[in-house]
């Protein structure tokens, strides 16, 4: 289970994915095409094309971990629009859990100049549909 205690780092895949991959294509998706560690403990996720279904692979310590959801309406944010060219888009634990329950990151703002992690998430919510 992911737990929420650690600290997280939460990598997207620059590019829509097929979502018929599973474990193994896509563990190679994260060593091969993102060039990261997957026994790193971080999550990493990958969207559909059409943006209905997503997927986060992520090593808990003691295998690999798979979680799918397909949306009944609406569409998952095209998190690879943030992307800089190859380069997978980096999230926060907090912008995961947006992400996954229909939301859009539409900004960042810090909340203290001398905490470099600390950021105040501004969402809004995706119209079904």
């Amino acid at each position: 289970m992911m737990g929420t205690t650690r600290r997280l780092a939460v990598y997207a895949y620059a590019r829509p994915c097929d979502m018929r991959k599973s474990f193994d294509t896509l563990a190679a998706l994260v060593t091969q095409g993102m060039g990261r560690d997957l026994l790193g403990g971080d999550v990493f996720l990958f969207v559909g094309r059409n943006r209905k279904r997503a997927k986060a692979l992520f090593f808990d310590g003691t295998g690999l971990c798979l979680y799918a959801k397909r949306l009944e309406k609406g569409r998952f944010a095209a998190v690879w629009k943030r992307a800089q060219r190859e380069a997978p888009v980096a999230l926060t634990l907090p912008e995961l859990t947006l992400f996954f329950e229909g939301g859009e990151v539409l900004g960042r703002q810090s909340l203290s100049p001398g905490a470099a992690e600390a950021v105040t998430v501004f969402a809004r919510a995706r119209a079904a549909g």
